[in-house]
């Protein structure tokens, strides 16, 4: 049932995405995240859905009226600059096989960034892409948590199979990233169901990253906790929040978490944090050797042989940063690190030029909570190899719109008929709150439903 489920949902959506391809964005997107076909056990577990997804989105935008231009906006150089230098690398890989097929797949993620910003240019649209990654990966959290509290949290949460959340660890950053974008959801709506559903699934995701017992998860939980308190205008709400993770959650955990989590403190005795301080050096000695590092999945045991100080501890790099250090080399890292800088001041100065105007309030919260979800990634991605993971990519994306909406005047709507041009709505639709311009509370949408 899960299989016919998916497929039915999948092709169903295509007639919809031909005549509106922004759709197809937002499928793409909860099909990147959430993986609903490797939930299933059977046929849809190998179909390319997101590949048939990919195409009917590019076919879409290419016989669609709206106006279409790439952004210029220096993040989206600066990918295009990073996909560039990884094509170098890959040139160069010590492992070529291995090299290529992981360069495919970070391309098809950031050509259908690229894409995004083609139709992705109104507030309607960037709010539904924000609140797709939130349910997609939401849904997990929601699922996690509820089975840590239904087992006493004495299993770790996992994520499905075969997909970049798979692990415990990875699947905690995930959630970590997701719980702002969360709360966002809870600001912006205004149905008091909905309302109460996003805080529900806020504080089921909190227990689900509890759940996966991962340590660096809980490192980055901390830190998100402190700059989700400091970014929000709801700061008492958020403390209450903290103050029941702190004093009801965690003591709900079992001592096998607790055990766990102490070993923080003890790293030196823990043959896994070791394994990834041998492998950072491992890393730093190959790109300061070699100028384009050791291209993609270069972190093998004739690597760890010429260039780590323990040759046969072998392990993944468990970083972002030493991730790309030794793939790509210090230039690579360097990329990497300029792009996530040039985001976090992109974000900055909308939420410095929208906080002061009740109509672009929604605008400057939205930014808020990605930069919040940006630090969590760059917090726990300390200790995580997932250095091309979309959702990092995606919150990029996020603030790209954002500034476009803002440099185009923020209109709602693309342009497609003279008779729309010629609308005094505009403007007025593009910054208005939810309930204005004859919207009901709580919608996220414009007369006429685009």
């Amino acid at each position: 049932m899960r299989d016919i489920a998916v497929t039915l949902a999948v092709f169903g959506s295509l007639p919809f995405i031909l005549a509106r391809p922004w759709i197809g964005i937002l499928v793409w997107t909860w099909l990147g995240f959430m993986n609903p076909h490797r939930l299933a056990w059977g046929f849809s577990t190998t179909m390319p859905f997101a590949m048939i997804v990919a195409i009917t989105t590019v076919v879409a935008i290419v016989i669609s009226r709206e106006p279409k231009k790439f952004s210029r906006q220096p993040e989206m150089l600066l990918m295009l600059v990073f996909l560039a230098w990884m094509f170098v690398t890959t040139l160069n890989a010590h492992y070529p096989a291995l090299a290529w097929e992981q360069f495919d797949k970070v391309a098809k993620v950031f050509f259908m960034i690229f894409v995004a910003t083609l139709v992705i240019n109104t507030r309607q649209r960037l709010v539904a892409l924000a609140l797709v990654i939130a349910a997609s990966i939401g849904f997990f959290g929601v699922k996690g948590g509820l089975f840590t509290l239904l087992t006493g949290g004495g299993y770790r949460v996992q994520g499905p199979s075969g997909t970049f959340i798979a692990g415990n660890n990875e699947l905690g950053l995930a959630l970590i990233m997701t719980v702002p974008l969360l709360y966002f959801g809870y600001q912006y709506v205004r149905r008091p169901l909905v309302r109460l559903g996003f805080l529900g699934a806020v504080i089921l995701t909190i227990v689900a990253i509890l759940g996966t017992q991962s340590r660096g998860a809980l490192i980055g939980l901390c830190a998100m906790g402190v700059f989700i308190w400091l970014k929000s205008r709801h700061k008492f709400r958020i403390g209450i929040l903290i103050a029941f993770a702190i004093l009801v959650l965690v003591p709900f955990m079992p001592e096998s978490w607790v055990a766990r989590m102490s070993t923080i403190e003890n790293y030196e005795e823990d043959s896994s944090a070791m394994g990834r301080i041998n492998a950072w050096r491992m890393a730093a000695n190959l790109a300061g050797a070699e100028l384009f590092g050791g291209g993609f999945e270069t972190f093998q045991a004739k690597e760890f042989a010429r260039y780590s100080p323990i040759p046969k501890l072998t392990f993944d790099a468990h970083s972002i940063y030493f991730e790309v250090l030794g793939e790509h080399g210090y230039p690579g890292l360097a990329i990497f690190l300029l792009l996530a800088g040039v985001t976090w001041l992109s974000a900055s100065r909308v939420i410095r030029r929208c906080k002061k105007d009740e109509t672009l309030r929604w605008l400057a919260d939205l930014m808020g909570m990605v930069q919040v979800s940006l630090m969590a990634y760059l917090v726990t991605g300390g200790f995580l190899g997932l250095a091309y993971f979309d959702f990092y990519y995606n919150l990029v994306l996020l603030v790209v719109v954002a500034k476009e909406i803002l440099a185009t005047g923020g209109a709602e709507r693309p342009r497609e008929t003279p008779e729309y041009e010629r609308s005094g709505q505009v403007r007025a639709a593009a910054v208005a709150p939810p309930g204005a311009i004859g919207q009901p509370p709580g919608s996220v949408g414009v007369p006429g439903g685009q």
